[in-house]
């Protein structure tokens, strides 16, 4: 890894001791439904690694709170709720959107009168049709290949208290619906993930992340991430034929080498290089780390200093 000088080094038999007085009511069914294809996690992984991490989250949200209080009544005005915005980073295939799922859960359940609210900033990649006009097809997931603008101003008016929409990506179709939206009106705490979230936009002076009250990278070692990518690819062709409108419905009624090689392609001239370039020098600007190995077994953890 980078230089982490920063970070706290964590072994998860040290980290899983920092908090075990709250026994999330979660079923190995109710887990199976917010796994993401290929991804692992167990009810041990939630107790040793996501139960500390949720109460260290609450840690942050209480004393941001309690701070934006003791503001107001310095400046003599009334308090006000801002969004807790949590960010979550991390390149393809390692296991985002379960985390970011199940966080969602264990803070609803952790705090009930609290709104919790997800969203994935692939909503906020240009429309395959824009795409193609931009002649950036082929640089999708890329940087430039996201309308950042929208994001940093949807972002915005969400610490700002006002009602906006998320554009809606599919995965089935692989591009973003066309006039569907997910509300997000005022929440409570926010949860933000996607690989761009901690990157610098081209020719703008601000980060996305500016807006996060705490934002966690997800890390693994190449050769597993793409490992993890190209079964998933399989798993996916695995059901795709059953749907002539899925994205890998060619893929999966066509010759399997040819699509695996296609799949070894992508992940040779997209999303390894997109991950060296944008991605992963965005590791170290996390509040965590949460560093995993085989199986997606969380077995360290970095947690910044300052």
């Amino acid at each position: 890894m980078d230089n982490l000088m920063n970070f706290y080094k964590i072994p998860r038999d040290e980290w899983k001791n920092f908090y075990r007085k709250h026994i999330v009511p979660l079923s190995d069914s109710e887990l199976k439904q917010i796994r993401s294809v290929n991804d692992r996690i167990s009810l041990t992984d939630v107790q040793e690694i996501y139960t500390p991490l949720v109460h260290l989250l609450g840690i942050h949200l209480h004393s941001r709170q309690q701070l934006l209080d003791q503001q107001a009544e310095f400046l003599g005005v009334k308090p006000h709720r801002v969004p807790f915005i949590l960010g979550i980073a991390g390149s393809v295939a390692v296991g985002k959107s379960t985390i970011a799922r199940l966080l969602q859960l264990m803070l609803q359940d952790i705090y009930p009168t609290k709104r919790v609210q997800l969203i994935t900033t692939d909503g906020f990649i240009y429309p395959n049709q824009e795409l193609k006009r931009r002649h950036l097809l082929e640089r999708k997931g890329f940087p430039e290949s996201y309308d950042m603008q929208r994001l940093l101003l949807f972002t915005n008016d969400v610490k700002n208290g006002l009602p906006v929409k998320a554009p809606v990506y599919s995965h089935k179709t692989y591009d973003v619906v066309e006039d569907q939206y997910e509300l997000v009106d005022d929440p409570d705490i926010l949860i933000v993930e996607g690989i761009n979230v901690l990157q610098l936009p081209s020719n703008q002076q601000l980060y996305v992340s500016d807006f996060f009250d705490f934002s966690i990278y997800v890390d693994a070692q190449e050769k597993l991430v793409k490992q993890w990518y190209l079964q998933r690819f399989e798993m996916l062709l695995d059901t795709a034929f059953q749907d002539p409108t899925n994205y890998y419905y060619p893929y999966a009624i066509g010759n399997r080498q040819a699509a695996l090689k296609m799949a070894q392609e992508v992940w040779q001239h997209v999303n390894r290089p997109n991950l060296h370039s944008y991605i992963l020098p965005t590791r170290s600007r996390a509040d965590l780390i949460l560093r995993k190995t085989t199986d997606h077994l969380v077995n360290e953890l970095f947690l910044r200093k300052y």
